[in-house]
């Protein structure tokens, strides 16, 4: 499989009075789309950050199309843009219940060497399980 698919029910607390979901928690279903994707295969940020590497967004994009509301379960689905160097990036997909685009975006993150505080190659043990992810 060439993406990961999770899902997350949008909580009162993200929307407003209309029950509209507010547009900053677009990058957080973004955020937890990349999170599953990473687990997937057998990784997580903490586990990076314990290896000593950190993993900041460098660069987000968000197409709004239609508007999530409260109680909605959300598909976020996360795709590998290119395999990663310094870098790593991501495409997202948001859909509803019913398969209505909802959002689309991108996000650049960038390897950090915890040590140096310094951008970094990609670890080899993630290029390494990555090495039969089909893009």
């Amino acid at each position: 499989m060439n993406y990961n698919e999770t899902s997350v029910r949008v909580r009162y607390g993200e929307t407003d009075q209309m029950g509209v979901v507010y547009h900053g928690n677009y990058a957080v279903y973004f955020e937890v789309g990349r999170t599953e994707w990473l687990r997937e295969f057998g990784l997580s940020y903490s586990g990076m950050e314990a290896d000593g590497i950190m993993l900041p967004v460098v660069s987000l994009t968000i197409n709004y199309k239609n508007s999530a509301r409260y109680d909605d379960v959300l598909k976020v689905k996360t795709t590998l843009k290119k395999m990663p160097t310094a870098t790593i990036e991501f495409e997202y997909e948001l859909r509803n219940e019913s398969d209505v685009l909802l959002a689309t975006g991108s996000t650049i993150l960038a390897f950090v060497s915890m040590e140096r505080n310094r951008p970094t190659r990609c670890p080899k043990y993630l290029l390494d399980k990555l090495q039969d992810y089909s893009l």
